[in-house]
């Protein structure tokens, strides 16, 4: 993210984390008053955060950012998003963006479906794999790890570092799956209708393994 210019528009649960990981990135922020002034920012990425169809017809043909990330639900309405395709402008949709919270609501499903939480059953032979490991390289070289780099490594994942991990695992997985459908199929021209082509072929092929479909 060095060098890049990021725009949020909203502050709720989502702009909020957003612009908070961005800011840890490195980012200097920047308060905007006149929310609808900051879509109109020159900009590398543009994340609207707060209502819908916030980019519409009016103000399309003045968003000069070349990626549009969609945290809110339908902030581009679908006249305005023909508009910045034809810019050239990649728009990341809402249905992929937002669906870490539904990911992971489904983890909780599996967790409560099991009656154990995640990381228990390995967690501690985890950290006898990682103790071994460390006492062994120190004892052949000859030197120490610092305790706080040593306390890292000998920690082993908890329940929060197994679900960020499968949720990241998860939406990079999705995205490469939408990603390869829109590059490979000359009749789609952006990742929205990819993500649809995408969801629609899973129901398919799930509908076929119930024998809904012959």
């Amino acid at each position: 993210m060095e060098g890049k210019k990021v725009v949020i528009q909203g502050l709720g649960n989502v702009g909020y984390y957003t612009a908070k990981f961005f800011q840890e990135a490195g980012e200097k922020a920047k308060n905007i008053k006149n929310t609808t002034d900051a879509l109109e920012i020159k900009c590398d990425i543009l994340i609207p955060a707060a209502l819908e169809n916030q980019i519409n017809i009016n103000n399309a043909s003045n968003i000069k950012a070349k990626i549009i990330g969609e945290a809110a639900n339908g902030p581009v309405t679908p006249e305005a998003e023909e508009i910045l395709l034809k810019k050239g402008v990649m728009i990341i949709p809402d249905l992929f963006l937002n669906a870490g919270g539904v990911t992971v609501s489904y983890f909780e499903w599996l967790k409560n479906l099991s009656h154990v939480r995640f990381g228990r059953m390995g967690k501690r032979y985890d950290e006898l794999v990682a103790t071994t490991l460390v006492d062994s390289i120190e004892k052949s070289v000859g030197k120490f790890l610092d305790p706080k780099s040593k306390r890292i490594i000998l920690h082993g994942a908890d329940e929060e570092d197994l679900v960020n991990s499968g949720l990241e695992e998860t939406m990079i997985h999705a995205y490469n799956e939408i990603r390869e459908t829109w590059k490979k199929n000359k009749k789609i021209h952006d990742l929205r209708t990819a993500a649809f082509v995408v969801a629609i072929n899973k129901i398919a092929d799930s509908y076929i393994a119930l024998g809904i479909f012959p």
